[in-house]
């Protein structure tokens, strides 16, 4: 995969005019139905919602959606939510996944076990609501922080026996970092979220560098699958310069990395249905499913 430029996608603020607006494609249809929550914990943010496509169509595919907020308890899956309903709209099966955040129970290595059980329950219990889905077409979307999770994911088939989310049951196909945390080193040591990344895993990259070298997905590389990084030019929340550090990185390891640059756009119109910055996360999506 190589790098790629996309043409201006509208404002800092994730907005189009009009006519663009129109070409944002398929909507999900109204009545369709509810997304069914289940758990995988006990902790009140060991959950996930399953959403199916509207009508009972064929699933062509699951998406598990990362939210992000840098880790912290501030922000919960309601992010997803909108994009779930889009993607369900186009035939898609959307996990939603909750987790616990610092501040709430999580950190390391809390957080980094609920996402990888998050995962694993599509092979069970989720199979179980849905009647089967196909688990070998399965593809990570995770803006911000949920970028980094969803392409530490990616990396748990090569953790060492005994780590945090080794032995997966379930593994991706790739994954879309929307604006993606993915050099943990890099960000500690540049501020990014204001020591977020310090209280995800307790401490600096000197002080716990073990963890680091388990959690970056800079460091994992390769991971085997491919990975798509999709980042606005003017995000003022975490630099595209991740992107770009991990892209180079991957590449040079040999896995398959592109980098999606969008100008003019900021750290939220991804996460945003009704922009061109989603659309392109989106046929990302599709293109790793294909």
């Amino acid at each position: 995969m190589s790098r790629r430029r996309l043409v201006s996608l509208g404002s800092a603020a994730g907005g189009l005019p009009a006519a663009a607006a129109c070409a944002v494609g398929p909507r999900a249809r109204s009545g369709g139905p509810a997304p069914v929550r289940l758990t995988y914990g006990d902790h009140p943010s060991q959950f996930g919602e399953l959403m199916l496509p509207p009508g009972g169509g064929p699933v062509r595919g699951v998406v598990v959606i990362v939210h992000g907020g840098f880790w912290r308890r501030t922000y919960g899956l309601e992010l997803g939510r909108p994009l779930a309903t889009d993607l369900a709209g186009t035939g898609l099966a959307v996990w939603n996944i909750e987790y616990r955040r610092v501040g709430g129970g999580g950190g390391w290595p809390a957080t980094f076990d609920d996402v990888a059980a998050a995962v694993d329950l599509l092979a069970g219990e989720g199979q179980q609501a849905t009647a089967g889905l196909d688990l070998d077409r399965v593809v990570a979307l995770g803006h911000s922080a949920g970028g980094h999770l969803g392409a530490w994911l990616a990396v748990r088939p090569g953790l060492p026996a005994g780590a945090p989310g080794a032995g997966p049951r379930v593994r991706l196909r790739g994954v879309v970092s929307q604006a993606g945390v993915l050099d943990l080193v890099d960000a500690a040591e540049r501020g990014v979220g204001a020591g977020a990344v310090e209280d995800l895993l307790g401490g600096s990259p000197s002080a716990v560098p073990d963890r680091y070298a388990l959690g970056s997905p800079a460091a994992r590389v390769p991971m085997g699958v491919p990975v798509v990084c999709v980042h606005g030019t003017e995000d003022r929340n975490v630099p595209l310069r991740q992107s770009e550090r991990f892209v180079a990185a991957a590449r040079v390891a040999g896995d398959l990395a592109e980098l999606v640059e969008l100008p003019g756009t900021d750290h939220f119109a991804v996460i945003k249905p009704d922009t061109g910055a989603w659309t392109a996360c989106r046929d990302v999506v599709e293109r790793l499913l294909d």
